[in-house]
């Protein structure tokens, strides 16, 4: 089984529609995890290096995700523009 995580449950559902029964579509309801409101998180000095901390509402949706990926043939994330712009900078946040 293939497992594909999306934001939205609306994504989810429209995604599994047109991909259908070999894949499972799965929503994370948003981010499961972000940086800490606070300074430090980002680390310069270690190239960079990020704290993040998981969302305590989050943990059904990791399990879930967790559960689903186990034993999958595949698995694809499709990273938000966010994340996108973080890892590519200099470059377009647009799809």
């Amino acid at each position: 089984m293939n497992v594909v995580v999306v934001e939205s449950p609306a994504k989810a559902k429209t995604i599994n529609k047109y991909l259908g029964e070999d894949y499972t579509v799965i929503a994370s309801y948003g981010h499961v995890r972000d940086l800490p409101a606070k300074d430090g998180s980002v680390k310069p000095d270690l190239d960079f290096a990020m704290d993040w901390e998981v969302d305590d509402r989050a943990g059904p949706r990791i399990g879930a995700i967790a559960k689903a990926s186990r034993a999958p043939t595949g698995s694809i994330s499709r990273p938000t523009r966010t994340a996108r712009a973080r890892r590519s900078p200099g470059t377009s946040s647009r799809c």
